[in-house]
């Protein structure tokens, strides 16, 4: 089983940067495909970024691209989402989740998640 815990969110002002990570123990990362995922409040869940496990190709939702930069650092057993020039609409709670095989977009295909970290983009 895949624990994982995100950690890093927080209040930051428009235009600010943070840098969530996710943390995992009882299995190597480095095998799954991990995805950020996004949930604001009365909101569906929605994808946000993804890392592949076999190249670390990386993918991007397109209200996040070219502002947050996914990546993954084996040696800690971690995937990083750097998040740039953040925006209101980037409030929400944010969840690193993991699968065996492929990204997808779809929350449904990931079998284990974190618990969320909180991040409020506000002035």
């Amino acid at each position: 089983q895949v624990q994982l815990v995100e950690s890093g969110g927080g209040l930051v002002q428009p235009g600010g940067s943070l840098r969530l990570s996710c943390a995992a123990s009882g299995v190597t990362l480095d095998y799954y495909a991990i995805g950020w995922f996004r949930q604001a409040p009365g909101k569906e869940r929605e994808g946000v970024s993804c890392i592949s496990s076999s190249d670390d190709s990386t993918y991007y939702a397109d209200s996040v691209k070219g502002r947050f930069t996914i990546s993954r650092d084996n040696a800690k057993n971690t995937v990083y989402l750097q998040m740039n020039s953040l925006k209101p609409e980037d409030t929400a709670v944010y969840y690193c989740a993991a699968d065996r095989y492929l990204c997808s977009w779809h929350p449904t295909d990931f079998g284990s998640w974190g618990p969320g970290t909180q991040v409020l983009v506000s002035s």
